[in-house]
Parts: C-alpha cells; sequence; structure tokens
C-alpha cells in the first residue's frame, strides 16, 4: 500500500522513534522495504522511548557521573537517536536529491512564544547535529513564525509544527518565502535549504465532535445532524489547505523563487492515529492521499494501513464541499477561529508536560543507577 501512495506522490515518515528500534534493525527493515524514508519526533515520543526502555541506562549513567544537568542528559540522548537516524536515512536523502530522507527533531516547547531564544536554540541543535537531512521542529506560534524567515534565511531545515488553521499555514508559508527571498539577495543557493509546514489533522475531529455531542446533550442539535458531520472537520480543513499550497505554488512570487533552485515547502499530515474508536484506525491515512504531500504515522496505525489500508481516492484542487462543510459548522455556533486557537495552546502545554516529565524522568533513572553502582561496589 505505501507503493501506492508513492505512486500518488506521496511519501511516508514514520512518527516515532526509539533507541529499540534502532538497535534491533527494526527501522532499518522499514527504510530498506522502502516502507518508511524519514522521521518525526516530539518530546511525547522522546518521553515514551527514553522511560520505557533500559537501552538508555548504561548511557544515562555514563553522562550522570559528570557535571551535566538532567536536561543535558536528556538532549544527548535525543541527539545521539536522531543523529543514528538520520545516518540511518542519509542513503535516501542522497538518492532522492536532498528531498526525502529527514529526521527531525523539535526545540524546547517552552521556548515556543521566544522567536529569539526559539533561533538560538535551533541553531545550535543543527550545528551540533550537523547532518544536512535534519529538520528542525519549530511550534507554529506568533513567533514561530518569525523564527522560520530567520532560520531559512540562514539556510536551516524547519519542519513548522503544531499547525491547525488553513490561516496560520498561510502564515508559515509565507515565512518560508521571505526567508529564501533574504537568502536570494544575500547571494546564498536556495537549493540547500527546505522546509515541511506540519498540519495536524485528528484533533481538530476530537475537538469539533466533543461540541457536537455537547449540543446533542444539550438539546440544541438534532442528532441526526451530528452523525452527518462528525468525524468531517478535519479532512475538510487538510483539504482547504492542500488547496492554498496549490494556489501557492501557482503564484509568480514562488515561480521566481523555484527559478532560482527554492524547494517548496511540503505539506505534512501530523496527528494521523485515530482518536475516536468508532472510526476507521486507517482513516486520516486513507483520507489524505495528495500529490506533493507527506504523511507521517505512528507505529500501530502503520502496521493498521499495511494490513488493511486502501486509496480509494485523492486529494485534488475541488474543495467547494470542505469549505460548506466548515461554513455549515460556523453557522450552527462553532467559533472554529477559537478553536484553532485551543488546539495549538494545548498542543504546546503538551509537549511542554512531556518535555518536563522526560527530564524528571531521567532525574529519577539517574539517582537510581548511581544508588545501584553504589550498592554493587558495597
Amino acid at each position: 500500500m505505501v507503493a501506492t501512495l508513492r505512486a500518488h506522490g506521496q511519501v511516508v515518515w514514520l512518527d516515532d522513534l526509539s533507541r529499540s528500534i534502532l538497535v534491533s534493525g527494526e527501522l532499518a527493515q522499514l527504510v530498506q522495504a522502502g516502507i518508511v524514508s524519514g522521521i518525526t519526533t516530539n518530546p511525547a515520543i522522546f518521553h515514551r522511548a527514553i522511560t520505557e526502555s533500559p537501552l538508555y541506562d548504561a548511557e544515562i549513567a555514563l553522562l550522570s557521573a559528570g557535571v551535566l544537568t538532567p536536561g543535558d542528559i536528556v538532549e544527548a540522548l535525543m541527539l545521539r537517536d536522531v543523529a543514528m537516524a538520520a545516518d540511518l536515512l542519509r542513503p535516501i536523502f542522497e538518492q532522492s536529491g536532498g528531498s526525502d530522507g529527514f529526521v527531525s527533531i523539535e526545540v524546547d516547547p517552552r521556548l515556543a512564544h521566544d522567536t529569539y531564544a526559539t533561533v538560538t536554540e535551533a541553531k545550535r541543535l543543527w550545528w551540533q547535529l550537523d547532518r544536512p537531512n535534519i529538520l528542525i521542529k519549530v511550534p507554529a506560534t506568533a513567533a514561530g513564525v518569525r523564527a522560520l524567515t530567520l532560520l531559512t534565511a540562514e539556510g536551516i531545515n524547519v519542519n513548522a509544527t503544531l499547525i491547525f488553521s488553513v490561516d496560520r499555514y498561510l502564515e508559515i508559508a509565507n515565512a518560508y518565502l521571505a526567508g529564501l527571498e533574504r537568502r536570494l539577495a544575500a547571494g546564498e543557493p536556495l537549493s540547500t535549504v527546505t522546509s515541511v509546514a506540519s498540519l495536524f489533522v485528528s484533533r481538530l475531529d476530537t475537538k469539533v465532535d466533543r461540541w457536537l455531542d455537547a449540543r446533542v446533550a444539550a438539546g440544541t442539535l438534532d442528532p441526526h445532524k451530528r452523525k452527518q458531520l462528525r468525524g468531517q472537520a478535519a479532512i475538510a480543513n487538510a483539504r482547504l489547505a492542500y488547496q492554498a499550497f496549490l494556489q501557492l505554488l501557482a503564484t509568480p512570487r514562488w515561480q521566481a523563487l523555484a527559478r532560482a533552485g527554492a524547494r517548496p515547502q511540503r505539506l505534512l499530515w501530523a496527528s494521523t492515529s485515530t482518536k475516536d474508536p468508532h472510526y476507521s484506525d486507517v482513516k486520516y491515512i486513507e483520507g489524505l492521499v495528495a500529490p506533493k504531500t507527506i504523511t507521517t504515522i505512528p507505529r500501530t496505525t502503520l502496521e493498521a494501513f499495511l494490513d488493511h489500508g486502501q486509496v480509494r481516492a485523492v486529494l485534488d484542487e475541488q474543495t467547494t464541499d470542505a469549505a460548506a462543510l466548515l461554513q455549515e459548522l460556523e453557522t450552527l455556533g462553532l467559533d472554529l477561529s477559537a478553536v484553532f486557537s485551543e488546539l495549538e495552546v494545548e498542543g504546546i502545554a503538551a509537549f511542554e508536560q512531556a518535555y518536563l516529565a522526560l527530564i524528571s524522568a531521567v532525574t529519577e533513572r539517574s539517582r537510581r543507577l548511581a544508588l545501584a553502582a553504589i550498592e554493587g561496589e558495597g
């Protein structure tokens, strides 16, 4: 089925990374089989990876023996995993001419509203990893929009993450173009820098569905109307974003940059696991097949898609139904702008919590390992 996605111009990146899939050869197998050609990560993914596996213990014990803080140790562990994955994917990066084979690592989510700190952190991670197939993930807040322009101008690849609305996507897209224009004006090459814009999908349905359910419970919405609208908002929103992407590629502004060697900032579908058990477990894979896009898939969802996924339709520029659906929700009283803002705030908070929990867990792991070493010596 992944071959079918590729035939339609879409590539699959695994939304997961851990030492276990690296050392076991599982990731290498997925890459060699042509199933996966990129990796995305976030603080929650690293929290699961590091807290659930003993494979990090020796490194944690070694790093804890020095003067590093728990935050430094967490970063060192993440950098090693990302570097290993990037080296594994480097052949794909080379074979694709630099358009595929990337690994993402996110800046500290606590910096999401600070442009200067985000740029500084992104540059430091970029220099430390020192690999061309790295994407630095920057939350697409207002501060992140400004950071994207500055980082692009400096030749740093950015994955603009936590995008929920078409309006914010357009801000990110234009920020990328502005960065390319600065780079061009400075006489720097455009072909060596790239970016992706990560639109989060399933979380929108979760939020809208809860609103619809609450309206029915309050007696202000017909249950039949809820059934018609439930589970429809996320893909409709993605269709509108895809239309905006295609329209941008047709603009004179982009075409001038493309002639100078610029690479398009592709849309990346994120949050593709199904949250509602009433929906298909591959709903957000099958419903978002589109040329020139990337779909990021968690391992369990990837396994489900390989087992029983089907490609029934491909997105195109026909978005009349999508726009009408979102308009109907607003007519019924849903404030979509507020929903998008809430999702951004919740997304950043979730990553902050995962990051802080990870630091706390590594602190405790360091303490236990040190105590075990002392008891062993005794």
